[in-house]
């Protein structure tokens, strides 16, 4: 790809952008949330137009114009965002499209047969017949995986494919790019995970603001030379924690059971305190939350806030005694995407500016603005749409939303998926100042160097249950393994 512009009304999304990828190569793609990565990626696979700029393939011109003419030319892109359609079955979102027919009908038994050979020869335990809906985000992921590799794609775009799977999943992934490159096919690799790079990459090239700012070979480059090239300086102090815990018990847990996944789980945290939860994927953490938040009603066992024992039927009553839940997927779960910043950053709080018919918009924006500051939130307005917002900035307003209504307990799931390097020291310095002031903070994350660096203790949980807790002071990434895999 060279010399490739694009521009959108008020931003400069990419401005001479030159990109080269190798045959049979894993070249990263590196830069903050904003950088311009997504929008490359889309103007490779015919999503949008480049308003200047060339695009070769094996050393012939190509136009790529739209998604179909990506396809022809061998690209194949996972999006960071799942597009498969819930209701159809494994093989129909294989096939989407393409469907092998019989005198103008769809042949279900081939499509289904040509569907479960793929899976298989990929090893992943997957039925084809089954329902998109009814898998897990991780099998839905390798889903998507396999449907890109339908293609017979020359060129293979991965788009935060580490996201939403386990390290078994992820070992798993890794070694199907191998086969894949050993074949020929190059692969574009976008991910936030400086750890993934060397495990498989080969070169990353790092953009900034829309603009190229240099390629390096993975084995030649230092972890900090590349956080540099992505936010233009050293970033000092990246895990913040500079605090005091109390002794004083803000929430207990004791054998809570769901009736699925949790089963007979306790644990407990202290005032102003960051306490991590770790596990596998499937390991039941997520669901433990959603007993605490009033979204599962059917759970037993006790939960004691402040000493005092109560039964958090519906999340209204989890807010109001003080707890607050920012979830996991927070584009299915959490945020408007049609709606602005100012409506997304106050939905919890409308008791603080409506009166009966009368609505104060100027407290609306004021509270807005608040928490856009707070947060550092890049916005060009209050009023600008969330869903053209950078995953960065989205979570930081779903976290400004939470804390509009000064909740005691804040719980994090996943806060800083899909989220860049400058993106995450902004998310773990104001964790750190929350609980300075007195906030407890709950934060559940697959990213094992996080729990470590910013909790206080680590609750590990396996098949629903408790299975240890570590100190800050003696956790370590093999302790938490072999917790997680008893």
């Amino acid at each position: 790809m060279k010399n490739i512009h694009k521009k959108f009304p008020g931003v400069y999304a990419l401005n001479a952008i030159d990109f080269e990828l190798k045959k049979g190569e894993v070249h990263a793609l590196l830069g903050e949330n904003g950088a311009g990565k997504s929008t490359l990626i889309k103007v490779l696979g015919g999503i949008y137009r480049a308003d200047e700029g060339e695009i070769f393939i094996e050393g012939k011109k190509v136009e790529i114009n739209d998604v179909h003419s990506s396809h022809a030319h061998g690209i194949a892109i996972i999006h960071q965002e799942l597009v498969l359609v819930p209701h159809m079955t494994v093989a129909e979102n294989i096939f989407l499209g393409r469907e092998p027919k019989v005198a103008g009908l769809v042949n279900k038994d081939k499509m289904n047969q040509d569907a479960q050979e793929l899976l298989n020869t990929y090893e992943m335990n997957i039925d084809a017949e089954a329902l998109i809906k009814n898998l897990t985000i991780a099998q839905q992921q390798m889903v998507e995986i396999v449907k890109a590799i339908s293609f017979n794609s020359k060129i293979l775009v991965m788009d935060e494919p580490t996201s939403s799977i386990s390290d078994k999943e992820v070992a798993f992934l890794f070694s199907t790019m191998k086969t894949l490159t050993a074949k020929g096919v190059g692969i574009i690799y976008i991910s936030h995970k400086m750890s993934e790079l060397e495990a498989i990459c080969d070169r990353v090239t790092v953009l900034r603001d829309g603009m190229y700012v240099g390629t390096e070979v993975v084995e030649e480059v230092s972890k900090d030379k590349l956080i540099a090239m992505m936010v233009g300086r050293e970033l000092a102090n990246y895990y913040t924690r500079d605090y005091q815990i109390t002794e004083e018990v803000i929430l207990e847990c004791r054998d809570i059971h769901d009736g699925k996944m949790v089963k007979g789980a306790s644990f407990y945290l202290k005032k102003g305190e960051i306490v991590g939860f770790a596990g596998l994927v499937g390991a039941g953490r997520s669901e433990l939350m959603k007993c605490l938040f009033g979204l599962t009603k059917d759970y037993s066992g006790s939960i004691l806030m402040e000493g005092r024992e109560i039964k958090i039927s519906c999340p209204t009553q989890a807010m109001k005694i003080g707890i607050a839940l920012v979830p996991e997927d927070r584009k299915l779960e959490g945020l408007y995407k049609i709606q602005s910043v100012r409506y997304n950053s106050t939905i919890e709080v409308l008791g603080q500016f409506i009166k009966g018919i009368f609505v104060d918009s100027h407290k609306e924006d004021e509270i807005t603005q608040k928490y856009v500051d707070r947060m550092r939130t890049k916005t060009p307005t209050l009023d600008e749409k969330i869903g053209n917002l950078s995953g960065g900035n989205q979570q930081k307003v779903m976290i400004g939303r939470w804390l509009a209504m000064n909740p005691k307990v804040l719980i994090l799931d996943e806060p800083t998926r899909g989220v860049d390097v400058h993106a995450k020291a902004e998310i773990y310095s104001i964790m750190n100042d929350l609980v300075k002031k007195g906030m407890s903070i709950i934060m559940i994350s697959s990213e094992l160097p996080e729990i470590i660096n910013m909790s206080d203790r680590v609750y590990v949980m396996a098949y629903g249950k408790v299975k240890g807790c570590l100190d800050h002071t003696e956790v370590t990434q093999e302790q938490i393994m072999k917790l997680a895999a008893e």
